[in-house]
């Protein structure tokens, strides 16, 4: 049978594996507009530059996409590893945050476009459209990975209210205190 006790210690990864995918997300934005030359911060949920020189369409394109790819990327990693490995319950986390952080991401589009949806709409797909692309592609990962090791109910809520706590605690940190990360 799977590991898939929620103790303290999962708890507290949980915590941090939020962060580090928050964190990694930011700094994949910010690493992209400094390479392509602008003076950019980095708070714990937004990068933005710096000054009076701003992004063109196309480099906002770019440094836009640059987030989700590397959350993607995080997402495909840890479904490989355990799609062909063995069950890791950490390493789902993992997973699991990348899928919550997109879905997220895309019902902000309905306020503010943010990441997929600045993209799609700079494609001219309209807004939602891949944000949803990317929701789908994560979903199914971790639908795959659920089915495949038999994860109750209990264990994919106890993951969201995880997950969901943690998130709101960085949104709203940074909407509060403005943290500067770099």
């Amino acid at each position: 049978m799977n590991d898939t006790r929620i103790t303290l210690k999962y708890i507290l990864i949980g915590i941090i594996v939020v962060i580090f995918t928050w964190t990694f997300h930011e700094f994949a934005h910010w690493l992209t507009s400094e390479l392509l030359g602008y003076d950019t911060a980095m708070y714990l949920n937004a990068s933005s530059t710096l000054g009076d020189n701003k992004p063109n369409d196309l480099h906002r394109v770019i440094i836009s996409a640059t987030g989700p790819a590397v959350t993607l990327l995080q997402g495909w990693i840890v479904f490989l590893l355990l799609k062909n490995k063995k069950w890791d319950k950490y390493g789902y986390l993992l997973l699991f945050t990348a899928c919550y952080m997109r879905f997220l991401a895309g019902l902000m589009n309905g306020i503010n476009p943010n990441d997929e949806g600045r993209i799609s709409a700079y494609l001219g797909w309209g807004t939602f459209t891949l944000p949803i692309i990317v929701c789908v592609l994560l979903f199914l990962m971790v639908r795959r990975i659920s089915k495949q090791y038999h994860l109750s109910w209990k264990f994919q809520l106890a993951n969201t209210l995880i997950v969901m706590f943690v998130s709101s605690a960085l949104i709203l940190a940074d909407q509060f205190f403005k943290i500067r990360l770099l």
